[in-house]
């Protein structure tokens, strides 16, 4: 006899739902449901000028959601590409 046989792999099965998933980048439909429900509830207490009661109430919270809404990446229009950043800072009404 042979012991030296040789057995061809054979094709590798597909699950018969393959390929019938979301489509990329396409969110799931809790992740979906969560991000509405944030929005709704943000709309409910104010918005906008929620965020700038936070802002002066909590400037360090604030500060965090800021930065994780900033761009990883910042290119200047400086001569050397450097970055230029004017801040102005007003004093809230009423103190």
């Amino acid at each position: 006899m042979d012991s030296n046989k040789q057995v061809e792999p054979s094709a590798k099965r597909k699950p018969p739902a393959a390929g019938r998933g979301r489509k990329k980048g396409e969110l799931n439909k809790t992740t979906r449901a969560l991000k509405d429900a944030i929005l709704n509830a943000f709309e409910t207490v104010g918005g906008e000028s929620y965020l700038v009661g936070v802002a002066r109430d909590d400037p360090r919270t604030f500060c965090t959601l800021l930065g994780k809404v900033m761009p990883m990446q910042v290119e200047g229009a400086g001569d050397d590409g450097e970055i230029k950043i004017a801040i102005e800072w007003q004093k809230p009404s009423g103190s």
